[in-house]
């Protein structure tokens, strides 16, 4: 089984329309929406849910009303104004345990409380998992794993050869959760100054959990010479570029009708240039 994360230095590189076409292309894959905290492949990919798994991640303190002593204690030192005349803000509770450590009665609890949900469903190009973190909520990353898992247990049985993930951007935690344990990262990056910056970043974190990066970049005719920069960046650390995607508004259209731009039309430019990206990923992983 082949795992790869498309990931991007920043988020509107097109990532999630890459991979929305790559699926498309596939025929025994498994699909992971891993971008947990603005997750929308789902709008090109119209999954239908089959199960609702909730995730519980920070936690949250509670009163007990009847050990309490009113001392004050816990709202003096919550540095989040989260309690007030002994009731906890459950929108203001950052989990943090302070409260429950300092109580002298012991008055205060953690209980789990539910931070987001992960899904499984059926598209028409295979079985997705992906998810939704509720607003405010944090420990992103967690559910990335959640995610992760999940889509690793269902290609394990029902055996499929490619869990294709949808990561988030950036280089922080949910960003690592979904680069655990993969055979290699397909950068996505716009040539501009800001995004050979960020190249550089998800390079670095690549190299630094021994994955292999693979560089696809998008409207490359945009800037051919922050193209050119970027051409010269990868043959200087010997990176591998898949493709390189031409500007092409039939990939807006394609958005608007909550389709990938392969399914709107197969024969477009961008199309074009994707189906061989997808031909280069079959020849590396013989997927």
């Amino acid at each position: 089984m082949i795992q790869i994360t498309i990931i991007s230095g920043k988020g509107g590189t097109g990532k999630t329309s890459l991979t929305a076409s790559l699926v498309a292309l596939s025929n025994n894959t498994v699909i992971a929406d891993c971008d947990v905290d603005a997750s929308n492949l789902h709008l090109l990919l119209n999954p239908e849910i089959s199960e609702t798994i909730e995730f519980k991640g920070l936690k949250l303190a509670v009163i007990d009303q009847l050990k309490c002593i009113n001392c004050g204690l816990c709202m003096e030192k919550c540095r989040f104004d989260a309690i007030k005349d002994y009731v906890v803000n459950s929108n203001s509770c950052e989990g943090c345990g302070l409260c429950v450590y300092i109580c002298p009665v012991k008055a205060i609890d953690f209980i789990d409380r539910v931070c987001g949900y992960a899904y499984i469903s059926d598209t028409d190009f295979g079985p997705m998992v992906h998810a939704r973190l509720n607003p405010g909520m944090e420990n992103s990353g967690k559910l990335v794993t959640l995610v992760r898992q999940k889509a690793t247990e269902i290609a394990e049985n029902n055996n499929k050869n490619l869990v294709l993930i949808d990561g988030p951007p950036g280089i922080g935690c949910p960003v690592i959760a979904s680069l655990a344990s993969i055979n290699a990262a397909i950068i996505v990056v716009e040539p501009t100054l800001s995004g050979i910056h960020d190249l550089e970043r998800a390079i670095s974190l690549t190299n630094h959990f021994n994955i292999i990066p693979l560089v696809c970049i998008n409207k490359y005719d945009i800037n051919n010479a922050n193209t050119d920069a970027i051409r010269s960046l990868c043959l200087e650390k010997d990176i591998n570029i898949l493709g390189l995607i031409p500007f092409d508004n039939k990939v807006t259209k394609a958005m608007v009708e909550a389709k990938s731009v392969i399914k709107y039309d197969p024969n477009s430019p961008a199309s074009i240039e994707i189906k061989k990206i997808w031909s280069k990923l079959n020849d590396i992983f013989n997927i």
